[in-house]
């Protein structure tokens, strides 16, 4: 394939593509350029003005020299309205000459002569002006000072600080490293899912419903706009896995909203999630002798292709963005260690409750001997939800898995069926008395937990980051399994066709198929029809950012957040 020809149009060049092109010279000669963007801080002397000037392109900023003392000492009246208009947060646009800098901080500077008439060429013209005084940003705050809470009453000004700045640039980059992974290293396609939707693609009911409509001139009342309950999408997995059946490997990276009322650190009610759906989910990547054990349970054998591909995904996204995080991340040298590290841990669920509940009995035991030898009482408990087989993980538990325990990613696997979704594959269970040497499906026999072939992988500082699992393809299976989760009502005959049509969806469907709403039916239908054995994962791109950007809250993540009672702009 040819590549495609240059841009026949070029945009000027941007402070971080100035700085670039003379940082790859051996020698600068002095070269006219022109720059737009907002001055970040300003310092004036009698016949000097210093300005640092940001366009957003980069965190370095270019400093801008205004020379304006003349011969003969007098400043023009024209030139000293200009510098007057010269404030922290205006936007101006100069041509000067970018030098070699004479000065420490940076290597090269704009030089602007507005005091020699003699000079051609030369100019600053202020094209927004910016009152201080009003201003809600404040010079000594702009590089972190303000509040986050403050910040977050205006948005529309928080873009331009340099911690935000600093985290949309990451996002952009960490965005082109995985696009870059999927279209490019494993020959992915990106499709594109509907926001509008008539399911809840995992049943949790946390949906946003499209509110019914006016109905036309002249009728009275209001009605479903598309002729059935409409929400906004929580995720696009199930989408995904019809475009799946099609091109065989596929991902979006789309906005999903959920009416999550949490107030954590970790939630919003719109964020982007990437997800990926392929089958023949690759070698399993963890060593032969497992490999053998593995190679007669199929979902076994797929859910560890799932981990090695997320694990390597992450690991090249990670090794795109290290040298553009800069000294203000203060968890990069933990990310080189994750990037170049050994192979991330994976552990049965059934394995990492019971490394939690040794660890509060440890926590107990030492808080029970100092309590012996000391006058304090009312020993804190270690965690504040107590771990127990069949119960879902809380955030504290990944916390303490991934930083104290592991000290690192790691992927827990094969969760109890009732903890996840309908789509997941069960399990093949092995017998007790079973001679293979893979234990993890004996484990939960003797606990007596039917497990799904899932995973979730858990890192520092964020807890969950992905999940994902080998989807259900054996049609009785999934079909139970959507009659237990109450999204079918009737056992659906193997030939039954599936409607879209008005009846189907007002649950008047084909003789010997009733439905609640229909909603699901061609999820099911993907199964009826050379069902190809797959699986994918979900990732939260706010989180990963949280993970990456060392950020503190995933309301710090993103641009815009919107959070339960605040949508702020």
């Amino acid at each position: 394939m040819r590549p495609p020809p240059p841009a026949l149009y070029k945009l000027p060049k941007t402070v971080k593509q100035l700085l670039k092109a003379s940082a790859t010279s051996d020698s600068l000669t002095p070269t006219r350029a022109t720059v737009t963007g907002h001055i970040r801080s300003i310092r004036r002397q009698k016949h000097v003005t210093f300005a640092l000037i940001e366009d957003g392109s980069s965190s370095a900023g270019l400093q801008a020299v205004f020379r304006h003392g003349p011969k003969g000492g007098v400043v023009r009246e024209s030139i000293l309205e200009k510098l007057n208009d010269l404030d922290f947060g205006a936007s101006v646009t100069l041509t000067g000459m970018l030098v070699e800098s004479k000065g420490p901080g940076q290597d090269f500077e704009l030089v602007v002569d507005l005091g020699d008439s003699t000079v051609q060429g030369q100019s600053v013209e202020v094209v927004g002006k910016c009152d201080p005084s009003t201003y809600p940003l404040q010079p000594h705050h702009s590089d972190g000072g303000h509040s986050a809470e403050f910040l977050r009453d205006h948005l529309h000004l928080r873009l331009r600080t340099q911690p935000m700045q600093n985290v949309m640039r990451l996002r952009s980059k960490v965005k082109d490293a995985l696009e870059g992974y999927l279209s490019k290293e494993q020959e992915f396609f990106n499709v594109h899912t509907p926001v509008l939707t008539g399911i809840d693609a995992e049943g949790g009911g946390e949906t946003f419903r499209v509110a019914k409509t006016q109905k036309t001139e002249g009728q009275e009342g209001k009605e479903e706009f598309f002729a059935k309950p409409t929400y906004l999408t929580v995720s696009s997995q199930l989408h995904l896995e019809a475009y799946q059946a099609a091109l065989g490997r596929v991902y979006t990276l789309a906005p999903c909203f959920r009416a999550e009322r949490s107030m954590t650190g970790r939630h919003l009610a719109e964020f982007w999630m990437l997800e990926c759906e392929w089958g023949n989910l690759g070698d399993i990547g963890i060593g032969s002798e497992i490999a053998k054990d593995l190679a007669s349970n199929s979902s076994s054998r797929d859910l560890h292709g799932l981990c090695t591909f997320v694990e390597d995904m992450l690991r090249h996204t990670i090794s795109a963005v290290l040298p553009d995080l800069g000294d203000h991340n203060p968890y990069k040298d933990e990310l080189k260690q994750v990037e170049n590290g050994p192979r991330w841990a994976r552990v049965s669920y059934s394995d990492a409750v019971q490394i939690l509940q040794q660890a509060e009995e440890n926590h107990a035991s030492t808080s029970s001997d100092l309590s012996s030898t000391s006058s304090s009482a009312g020993q804190k408990r270690l965690f504040e939800f107590p771990p127990a087989l069949g119960a879902s993980l809380q955030s504290e538990h990944e916390k303490y898995l991934a930083e104290v325990h592991f000290k690192g990613p790691l992927f827990v696997m094969d969760y109890p069926k009732e903890l996840k979704p309908f789509y997941m594959r069960l399990n093949d269970d092995l017998e007790p008395d079973s001679d293979s040497s893979e234990n993890r499906s004996i484990d939960k026999i003797r606990a007596g937990i039917t497990t799904v072939a899932c995973f979730d992988l858990l890192v520092p500082r964020v807890g969950e980051l992905v999940g994902g699992s080998v989807r259900e393809e054996r049609f009785d299976v999934l079909k139970t399994r959507m009659e237990e989760a109450g999204l079918i009502t009737a056992s659906v005959p193997t030939s039954a066709p599936v409607s879209t049509s008005a009846d189907a969806i007002s649950g008047e469907g084909p003789e010997g198929l009733e439905t609640k709403e229909n909603s699901y039916e061609w999820y099911l239908d993907l199964r009826r029809h050379g069902p190809v054995p797959h699986g994918g994962f979900g990732m939260g791109f706010e989180r990963l950012i949280l993970w990456l950007g060392g950020a503190e809250n995933v309301r710090e993540a993103l641009g815009m957040p919107r959070w339960k009672g605040r949508m702020g702009m």
